[in-house]
C-alpha cells in the first residue's frame, strides 16, 4: 500500500505544473501492451524502443540479456528511463513464464508470410510484443513459446526493418488503437499512486537526505 501522506509530503515539493503533467501523462499510460527485446546486439536499438514505449504510453519493457550485457544509452533514451519500467531478464525462459502468469499472450513480430498484420492484429488480449536481434531477429526458442505472430505489412523489396523502427511503428499503431477502444486499458488506481511517488522521488534532487528526514519525524 502506498503512504498517501509521504506522497502528498514529496507532491508538495513539486510545482503544480509538474504535478499535472504526470497525471496527465499517467492517464495515457497502459500495461495492457508489454514490449521485450532480446538480446539487441547493438544498445542503442534497445534504447530507442525504450523512447518509443514511453512517447506513446507502455509502461513497462522487459530486456532478456543472456549474451551481450550491455547498458541502456542514456543519450538515445533521452530520460524515458525515468519513467519506463523496465524489467531485465537473464533467460528467454523466464521473461516468457513471467510475463505468461501475468496473463499476457507470447507475440513473436517476424516478417513472416503467414503472419497475423498489424491492422489486423486482436487488441483486446493483453499481450507482450517480443522483438529480436538486429542480426537474427527472434531466436527459435521464442518462437516456439510464442501463442501467435505478427508483422509490418510491407510493400517494398527490403523484407525486414531496423528493430526501432518496427518497434515504434507497432506501437504507436496498437496504442492509437487501444486508446480509441473501450477496452479497460488504463493504470489502475494504484498503480497510478505507485508511479506518482516513483516519479516524485525521481524528480527531487537529494531525495535520499528528504527522505530520512522525513521518516526521522514521522516514524511508521
Amino acid at each position: 500500500m502506498i503512504d498517501l501522506d509521504y506522497l502528498a509530503f514529496l507532491e508538495n515539493i513539486l510545482t503544480d505544473n509538474r504535478k499535472e503533467r504526470f497525471l496527465k501523462v499517467l492517464s495515457n499510460r497502459t500495461k495492457h501492451f508489454t514490449i521485450a527485446v532480446e538480446d539487441v546486439f547493438q544498445m542503442h536499438n534497445t534504447s530507442a524502443v525504450m523512447r518509443s514505449c514511453e512517447v506513446f504510453g507502455i509502461q513497462e519493457l522487459n530486456i532478456i540479456e543472456q549474451r551481450y550485457g550491455k547498458r541502456i544509452d542514456k543519450e538515445i533514451a533521452m530520460g524515458a528511463q525515468k519513467w519506463v519500467d523496465i524489467n531485465q531478464f537473464d533467460s528467454i525462459a523466464n521473461c516468457v513464464s513471467t510475463l505468461k502468469n501475468q496473463g499476457y499472450q507470447i507475440i513473436a513480430t517476424t516478417p513472416h508470410e503467414n503472419d497475423c498484420l498489424l491492422e489486423d492484429f486482436d487488441i483486446t488480449k493483453p499481450s507482450a510484443l517480443f522483438f529480436g536481434t538486429e542480426r537474427d531477429g527472434l531466436s527459435q526458442e521464442v518462437l516456439d513459446k510464442a501463442d501467435g505472430f505478427l508483422k509490418i505489412p510491407m510493400v517494398g523489396f527490403t523484407e525486414s526493418l531496423n528493430i526501432s523502427v518496427s518497434a515504434a511503428i507497432i506501437i504507436q499503431n496498437l496504442t492509437n488503437r487501444l486508446r480509441n477502444s473501450t477496452i479497460n486499458w488504463q493504470l489502475s488506481d494504484e498503480e497510478i499512486l505507485e508511479k506518482r511517488l516513483a516519479w516524485a522521488k525521481s524528480s527531487i534532487k537529494d531525495i535520499k537526505r528528504i527522505e530520512a528526514r522525513y521518516f526521522e519525524e514521522n516514524p511508521r
